[in-house]
């Protein structure tokens, strides 16, 4: 059974930074690549960084140089932090894996606000 749990999210006044986690079960972690998304009330579901097995990440313009994504192949854990936050970063924020049959698994959500 793979399983994603998030932690981290809060209320942030724009300008700060929270960095939230992603503990991941059921799957070997080491071989897969993580997302993290974010969905808006309203809008739709979209990815905010990606990081390969092997590490190599991309961004959204939206995000580029204020997020980085990054993993822990030993605690089984991906993280984003995220710095220089603004409101319209308010979101429910989501991790991602998509194992070798191409099913893809997500966590519960966790909630970041940034208020102005």
């Amino acid at each position: 059974q793979v399983q994603l749990v998030e932690s981290g999210g809060g209320l942030v006044q724009a300008g700060g930074s929270l960095r939230l986690s992603c503990a991941v079960s059921g799957t070997r972690f080491s071989a897969n690549a993580m997302g993290w998304y974010r969905q808006a009330p309203g809008k739709q579901r979209e990815l905010v960084a990606h990081i390969t097995s092997a590490g190599a990440t991309s961004y959204p313009d939206s995000v580029k140089g204020r997020f980085t994504i990054s993993r822990d192949n030993a605690k089984s854990t991906v993280s984003l932090q995220m710095n220089s936050l603004k409101p319209e970063d308010t979101a429910v924020y989501y991790c991602k894996v998509r194992i070798w049959t191409g099913v893809d698994y997500w966590g519960q959500g966790t909630q970041v606000t940034v208020s102005s």
